[in-house]
């Protein structure tokens, strides 16, 4: 379980970006964390893996402290950032360079979720296109086989087609022991992957809502989140 507690946080003393925040993630299941831009969602994600700390409060990954990012609480953590970039080596040589701190990854998992992607096992990840590298790396982190993932913006970048096979991809590299966490403001890309919907708002959460398998039309999503938005 991630707890988050009575968290502040600020880029700079008269900017808090979450003050007073407090939030759990339950193990298992798709969570979408939903907000306005600037609420504090990306902020989250990297307090949860101890890359910012918490000027007051408490984020705990099953119990250890986020901010002493022990190596045990790391190796069950893997976090897809909205920007990031790769090294311009081999899709091989960069997954023999990071396994030995995810002990349970998997290569069949990663040749699966790339044939998902529709992409090549032999790669080098420096001829890349932006939107390649995100289908690239979103499979490293499915087949790091982490208990946690987590997602920001993961399907910018992508083109129709992709975020299609995103879905599938996800599926493919699911299971009942991970927890997958997405930040997103692309709600109609992930929105039948969720199980559980999250809306925050600065230092508070508006909606935390498990969403029940129904034989009714699925919940529209977009429309959940205007509709908690405009209940403020």
């Amino acid at each position: 379980m991630i707890s988050i507690e009575n968290v502040t946080f600020g880029y700079s003393s008269s900017a808090k970006v979450l003050e007073d925040f407090s939030l759990q993630f339950q193990d298992g299941g798709v969570y979408g964390l939903l907000g306005k831009n600037g609420t504090g969602k990306s902020t989250l994600l990297y307090l949860i893996t101890g890359l910012l700390r918490a000027q007051k409060g408490s984020v705990e990954v099953d119990g250890v402290d986020a901010r002493k990012r022990d190596a045990e609480m790391l190796s069950e953590i893997f976090i897809v950032p909205e920007e990031y970039d790769l090294p311009p080596v081999s899709l091989k040589c960069y997954v023999n360079a990071i396994k030995a701190f995810y002990p349970r990854f998997s290569d069949e998992l990663l040749d699966k979720c790339l044939r998902e992607f529709e992409m090549p096992t032999d790669v080098n990840l420096g001829s890349l296109s932006m939107g390649q590298k995100k289908k690239v790396y979103i499979c490293i982190a499915l087949a790091a086989n982490t208990r946690y993932l987590l997602l920001d913006e993961p399907t910018n970048g992508l083109d129709i087609l992709s975020k299609s096979l995103f879905r599938k991809v996800v599926v493919a590299g699911m299971s009942e022991q991970k927890t997958l966490i997405i930040s997103t403001h692309q709600v109609h890309d992930v929105e039948l992957l969720l199980d559980h919907v999250v809306i925050i708002d600065r230092n508070r959460v508006l909606l935390d809502q498990k969403l029940e398998e129904s034989d009714d039309a699925p919940i529209d999503i977009e429309k959940l989140f205007i509709d908690t938005l405009s209940n403020i």
